[in-house]
């Protein structure tokens, strides 16, 4: 069904017509939406794309009447359902409470904040049952509706997990709950926004699965707002592309991705990082003698002289509270990072990578084994001995806008390890070298002089690279640094850290969930899961002939901006899981 323009017969789900939102602020008003039309047909899913400030989850909350009180909007936005039509924008406040959930209902890009966290999941499922049968629905008859619809959602056990709070599910596991929520009152429309942004590869191909069955199954409508092509190729029927408020291009999928017509959407896909075009493309296989991985390879025992990083049998762990015991999060890795190498570490949540990540930096603890970091052992490291060690090492976070003090500028911010570190003795001081560090990551050195939240999030992220580099670290720890971004944003990134890695001859080890990302940057790659690895080696041989069923997963998982191809993918991921 995917790539086809739906075509049922019946009237739209919802109907955009000359939409505009415009925002008062302390300045000039913004005009967020210009005057668009869009309507959503039956049964179909419809990607609205674009990068951030494209107006489209604007336009996706117009649709459920969720916009500020600081907006204004004009034109129609109708929305038709069981309770008959919707007139969004002259609507009353009882008539949008009515809707909201019966016609239409959102999906959310963070289920963490979706979800009330002193509630359980049951009750909350059920909240919507009672608001919309106004007391007619016993307690009982609701809690059996909320396990029938967790059970559906592909919930384990639901008789017994309805009465469990938030806290005690995966990510991937509350973005379910969330869906449950949208889908209990049978809405002919959803609204998914961003809904698998923050998940691991498998997890978002089962939560893309969940969406077609709401699709297939449900006889749902779906308006999908995402920046991430690959999901627009793997799931959407007809696709309405956005920039600065105004629609530049609309088509039905296939023709979208096989025939852009505007040079905007024409950048948006060839932003798209692929498996094979990045460094795996420049190593074949075959001309490499291939190690024997079948078995956990000891890369740590062939470790070059002069390693910035040698694990041998290494566990980390986190200490135990009140009395429990502590958790071993990572169980005896061996690898090596050496001189002016990017090694790619990959895995989902829970696998440990960010573990290794702090553990390098002294953050968390080496509880067996053995972690040397630029010579320094780090099993039972004391933290003074911690202190020389500290220049040598850069880090750049997953999210920089909370890794920045908002009341410093980002030159103070810049700065910070230079005076911290004794090679300035103030801000001023400083600020020649700050402005040599702006100008290498490509951001005019008048930035200096704004406050993060003054910078978009590329910028921000271009930022935080600097401060990373500003000691000329022999070692960068990149936790997830592209993963918020938008996909052209990231491709900018990912290119800058390219270059500067070559300009500047820092080795790293660069963390990721993303094999497209690790391709694009890193030299070799260690697949990891559940604390262990299960595969290392050079970039060709772990993406271009994988050895073990994990690798091939995450592989087949990953989804491609190609509606065709990404077809094909599916079915070799389904059956992957089949064969797991």
């Amino acid at each position: 069904m995917t790539g086809t323009t739906m075509n049922t017969g019946l009237p739209d789900v919802a109907d955009i017509r000359g939409l505009k939102v415009r925002f008062a602020t302390d300045g000039d008003p913004v005009d967020a939406v210009k005057g668009i039309d869009i309507q959503a047909h039956a049964g179909e899913v419809l990607a609205i794309v674009g990068e951030s400030g494209s107006g489209k989850t604007v336009t996706a909350n117009a649709l459920l009447g969720l916009l500020p009180e600081t907006a204004t909007m004009s034109g129609a936005v109708i929305v038709r359902g069981r309770g008959g039509e919707t007139d969004v924008v002259h609507a009353s406040a009882a008539k949008l409470r009515a809707m909201r959930g019966r016609d239409a209902a959102m999906v959310f890009q963070e289920p963490s904040t979706a979800l009330n966290p002193v509630y359980t999941v049951g009750w909350q499922i059920a909240e919507g049952l009672r608001a919309h049968h106004d007391g007619r629905l016993s307690k009982k008859e609701a809690r059996a509706r909320a396990i029938e619809i967790l059970r559906k959602v592909g919930i384990p056990d639901p008789d017994k997990r309805v009465d469990e709070f938030p806290h005690q599910f995966s990510g991937g596991q509350k973005q379910r709950i969330v869906i449950a929520m949208a889908l209990v009152l049978n809405a002919g429309l959803i609204i998914a926004d961003e809904p698998t942004t923050a998940l691991d590869v498998t997890v978002q191909a089962e939560i893309l699965e969940l969406l077609r069955a709401c699709r297939d199954e449900f006889g749902a409508t779906i308006v999908l707002i995402t920046h991430n092509m690959g999901v627009v190729a793997d799931l959407a029927d007809r696709v309405v592309v956005m920039l600065r408020g105004d629609i530049v291009e609309q088509a039905p999928v296939r023709d979208l991705f096989a025939n852009p017509q505007q040079e905007y959407t024409r950048e948006l896909l060839a932003a798209v990082p692929h498996v094979g075009q990045g460094k795996s493309a420049l190593d074949a296989p075959s001309v490499v003698e291939r190690p024997q991985r079948d078995e956990t390879p000891h890369a740590a025992d062939e470790a070059p002289e002069g390693s910035l990083i040698v694990a041998r049998a290494c566990e980390i762990g986190y200490p135990g509270r009140f009395g429990r015991g502590g958790v071993v999060a990572v169980k005896g890795v061996d690898f090596h990072v050496g001189p002016g190498e990017v090694v790619g570490l990959v895995g989902e949540s829970g696998s440990g990578k960010t573990t290794i990540g702090r553990a390098v930096v002294g953050l968390t603890t080496v509880v067996g084994g053995s972690l040397r970091v630029l010579g320094l052992e780090m099993n039972g490291v004391k933290q003074r001995q911690l202190t020389p060690l500290r220049p040598e090492i850069g880090f750049v976070f997953q999210d920089p806008a909370t890794s920045f003090n908002p009341l410093l500028s980002i030159a103070e911010c810049i700065a910070e390890p230079l005076v911290v570190h004794g090679k300035a003795s103030s801000v001023a001081a400083a600020r020649a070298r700050v402005n040599e560090l702006l100008d290498a990551v490509r951001l005019p050195t008048n930035f200096g002089d704004r406050f993060p939240h003054e910078l978009s999030g590329g910028q921000r992220q271009r930022a935080s690279l600097a401060r990373a580099l500003a000691l000329d670290p022999k070692l960068l720890i990149a936790d997830e640094p592209t993963s918020a971004l938008d996909v052209s944003v990231q491709a900018k990134v990912l290119d800058l850290f390219v270059q500067l890695q070559a300009e500047l001859g820092f080795a790293s080890l660069f963390i990721s969930h993303d094999l497209a990302v690790i391709d694009a940057v890193s030299d070799r790659i260690i697949v990891l899961q559940h604390g262990r690895i299960q595969e290392q080696g050079t970039t060709a041989q772990v993406l271009n002939d994988p050895s073990n069923s994990y690798t091939k997963e995450l592989l087949a998982a990953l989804p491609v901006p190609d509606p065709v191809e990404q077809a094909e993918r599916r079915a070799l991921w389904q059956a992957v899981r089949r064969g797991a």
